[in-house]
């Protein structure tokens, strides 16, 4: 067995295991600091949202000799707005124009030909009107909101509506921290930025998904033993699944990764960046918001509740008395009739 599959059979039977709860203050702190950076970043230098959005046009030329820097000074020129050059597999220029209307459409795109040597008439032209764009970005909205309430029902139903808010926390998590590194880096937002982060949230989800089932099975009838405290049997269900969490986004990154830093700036392929961009940042994020924030929060709620704090209460008094008789603390007395809950890797297995 490889030394991380043997690692993660430990963690999964609870022979090793890492306090993740007992920090979470930790990871909160953490979280906040890194969710305040990236606000500052969206306030002050806000996103760089693609045409699709606030409206322009797109001029795909044929082949040319003139280079990208060259073609960006003519585009501005012709124009009077910011323009964004991208030279293209077949030799050609793909240029495009930010809040460029309908009407110097026709006039920038016989200048363009005339300053890059080509044919004004093989010049493809796509023009995406404002009124337009804002549609798709309200549509975008919405679909977010639907996605969140749904989430957020179907947890509450599943589990219990601690879990479903301690999720929809971790989503918006991750969506600050992707939305914010977006802004700054200037990446372009568009459509498949969108569709990168509803992706990301699905993938977050999942992975506090599986933890929560693991939860919910070992914290079944804890109050009914003095063994582990809620915190106990979270930590436990956060251990025995850390390595598959590790392993699925690992596995998910790579391919990303390869969109990223080799298609989208090793080759130039800047298109590939407004998704790669949203899925590689998300990710790492979904991974971290399910083991360090959603289910410490969990805790957090969970252990408000009376029956929590009384059960806390029975089983430090408990391991107290053990420690003191020089007893294994975590260890059931022998002869104890009371049933308890051992939860290993999130099973929970009854012993008497």
């Amino acid at each position: 067995m490889s030394k991380l599959g043997d690692l993660g059979a430990k963690l999964y039977r609870g022979e090793v295991g890492y306090d993740f709860v007992g920090k979470r203050f930790v990871w909160y702190g953490v979280s906040i600091l890194i969710t305040i950076t990236a606000a500052v970043a969206l306030a002050v230098q806000g996103l760089n949202m693609g045409i699709e959005f606030k409206g322009g046009a797109v001029f795909t030329t044929p082949k040319t000799s003139v280079s990208v820097a060259r073609a960006t000074q003519a585009a501005e020129k012709a124009s009077g707005h910011d323009a964004i050059v991208q030279e293209l597999g077949t030799g050609g220029l793909r240029i495009q124009i930010s809040g460029l209307d309908t009407d110097s459409a026709a006039s920038v795109k016989k200048q363009l030909g005339t300053d890059l040597k080509v044919d004004a008439g093989q010049i493809n032209a796509d023009l995406v009107g404002p009124s337009w764009g804002e549609q798709i970005a309200n549509k975008a909205w919405t679909g977010l909101a639907i996605f969140m309430v749904l989430v957020v029902v179907y947890l509450a139903i599943a589990f219990e509506w601690r879990m479903a808010v301690a999720a929809l926390v971790a989503l918006i998590h991750d969506l600050t921290i992707t939305v914010g590194v977006y802004a700054l880096v200037g990446f372009e937002v568009t459509p498949g930025t969108v569709i990168g982060l509803l992706t990301i949230l699905g993938y977050s989800l999942y992975d506090t998904v599986v933890v929560f089932d693991g939860l919910k099975e070992g914290a079944k009838d804890i109050t009914k033993q003095t063994r582990w405290t809620f915190s106990d049997v979270a930590n436990r269900s956060i251990n025995g699944t850390l390595v598959r969490s590790i392993n699925t986004t690992v596995v998910a990154l790579l391919p990303v990764a390869a969109l990223l830093f080799i298609g989208g700036g090793f080759l130039g392929a800047g298109m590939l960046n407004d998704i790669s961009l949203s899925l590689f940042v998300g990710l790492a994020a979904g991974a971290y918001s399910s083991i360090f924030i959603a289910t410490p929060l969990v805790v957090d709620l969970k252990e408000r509740e009376p029956a929590m704090k009384a059960l806390k209460k029975r089983v430090l008094a408990k391991r107290a008395a053990a420690a003191a008789k020089g007893e294994d603390v975590e260890g059931g007395a022998e002869g104890d009739d009371t049933p308890e809950v051992v939860a290993q890797g999130g099973q929970g297995r009854r012993r008497r």
